[in-house]
């Protein structure tokens, strides 16, 4: 079995109000939310034009583009298309914006100063342990 996290547990006095109270997490909350939410109204936006023009657009969703292919056909593939950048995007953000922020959280909570750099896993000798 194997696990991403291979640090000890918070400490058991934790207090998650003051935590969730504080400006770093709040922060954290507002950049979540002022990328998550305009996004998902622009897919679903985009979702809905896709569905409403299948259902009530036909001659226009079955024109040919070039030999079998249609407007239809071209825009549910890229509703895939959508789908793989908007991932992307998110993966960028959350690494840029962020990631730095719930690292001083989660080094705060635990006691730790986030720019510290690791100890490297050797032993004096400079062999693996």
């Amino acid at each position: 079995m194997s696990t991403t996290d291979q640090s000890p547990p918070p400490t058991p006095g934790t207090d998650w109000t003051e935590v969730q109270d504080s400006a770093e997490f709040t922060e954290l909350r507002r950049r979540l939310r002022n990328w998550v939410f305009p996004m998902t109204i622009a897919f679903l936006v985009w979702y809905l034009l896709y569905v409403l023009l299948s259902d009530y657009a036909h001659g226009f969703m079955n024109t040919k583009l070039f030999g079998n292919i249609t407007v239809g056909l071209v825009f549910g593939l890229l509703q895939f298309v959508s789908t793989f950048v908007i991932t992307s995007m998110y993966v960028r953000h959350a690494n840029r914006k962020l990631d730095p922020v719930a690292e001083k959280i989660r080094g705060d909570i635990e006691g730790k100063h986030t720019d510290a750099v690791p100890e490297a896993d050797t032993d004096p000798e400079g062999g693996a342990r």
